[in-house]
């Protein structure tokens, strides 16, 4: 067995792939149904969507495999099929040398054929593949490749759509949409990990005056700035979104209360320092709820949501009654 190399552009493709922020979401019927299509169009026991990450090969589709989301990258045929433009297509694994030794091959689930098309991004990067496996060498023809393609094409487009319906066009992170999903991904997660999870509630102090000061392309840079602050400031794992208006949230994985007062006392720095080194005729300043997740108080996301949100304007109410 050969393990595949990395691509020359890795670190870009890598973070291509995570801007999409689709890893590990739950599945969607929309991948679902082309995986369905592929397996009975080619008559394969196996069909499945991949995504390539660092040390992992992940399955956003996957049907034929029973429950199982991802596996290493080490011994991934799609670690391979992403170095080419062109599809991969393996007649019989136990004769090719880069795989006739993968454990894959040797055990379950025996592989024996694998026809793998790449998946790419908007900006052209490879993030994995629309790939189809078989128990049983066989071949495949110009038809059948050029029908996998099609199908891969779809695949892209479902992706792109999912960006259009998930991320906040202004700043890049996550809409509503597209942080409902994934917060509630995380909170399952946290549950069933027993990890302390934190809900963070952010509102723009000030900015109505911005925009009628100003002007709302002014308003809008203060919103690119300040979700650009976030990012920075919180971990990969975290979902960061703008939920609407001058409103973000971040939902913190395995954090409790003392380490989000940790994370938010070096983010209240960052904008500190930023309003000190880009100085503008207004200072980005800001008013925050944070809750901890209770499984006694917040029955879900949208309640654990409402506490942070209804803390926050507690907050923001008391500053401006000190302020006056």
């Amino acid at each position: 067995m050969r393990i595949a190399e990395l691509p020359a552009n890795e670190a870009a493709r890598i973070d291509a792939l995570h801007s999409l922020r689709i890893l590990d979401t739950p599945r969607e019927e929309r991948f679902d149904r082309l995986t369905r299509l592929a397996r009975r169009l080619f008559d394969v026991p196996m069909a499945v969507v991949t995504m390539i990450d660092v040390n992992r090969q992940w399955f956003k589709s996957c049907v034929g495999l029973g429950d199982a989301t991802e596996t290493s990258r080490e011994v991934s045929f799609c670690a391979h099929a992403i170095l080419h433009e062109e599809m991969t297509i393996v007649p019989d694994a136990t004769l090719d040398p880069r795989f006739s030794g993968n454990p894959q091959v040797t055990g379950e689930p025996f592989i024996r054929f694998y026809a793998g098309c790449p998946i790419k991004s908007e900006s052209g990067f490879t993030l994995g593949t629309l790939c189809l496996v078989d128990t049983v060498p066989r071949s495949f023809d110009a038809d059948e490749r050029a029908l996998l393609k099609d199908l891969a094409a779809m695949v892209e487009q479902e992706l792109t759509a999912v960006r259009m319906a998930t991320i906040d066009e202004l700043t890049g992170i996550s809409n509503r949409r597209g942080f409902d999903a994934l917060a509630r991904h995380a909170l399952a997660n946290s549950r069933r990990m027993d990890w302390p999870a934190c809900m963070l509630y952010f509102d723009l102090d000030q900015f109505k005056q911005i925009n009628d000061r100003f002007g709302h392309a002014e308003g809008d840079a203060a919103l690119v700035d300040f979700a650009a602050l976030l990012s920075s400031s919180f971990r990969e794992s975290d979902v960061i979104a703008r939920l609407g208006g001058d409103e973000f949230a971040v939902f913190l994985t395995n954090a409790d209360l003392a380490e989000s007062d940790t994370v938010l006392a070096h983010f209240a720095q960052s904008v500190r320092e930023f309003n000190v080194l880009r100085p503008r005729p207004y200072a980005l300043a800001y008013s925050v709820g944070v809750v901890q997740y209770d499984a006694a108080r917040h029955a879900d996301l949208a309640a654990l949501q409402h506490s942070a949100d209804a803390l926050m304007y507690e907050r923001k109410k008391t500053r401006r009654a000190q302020a006056g």
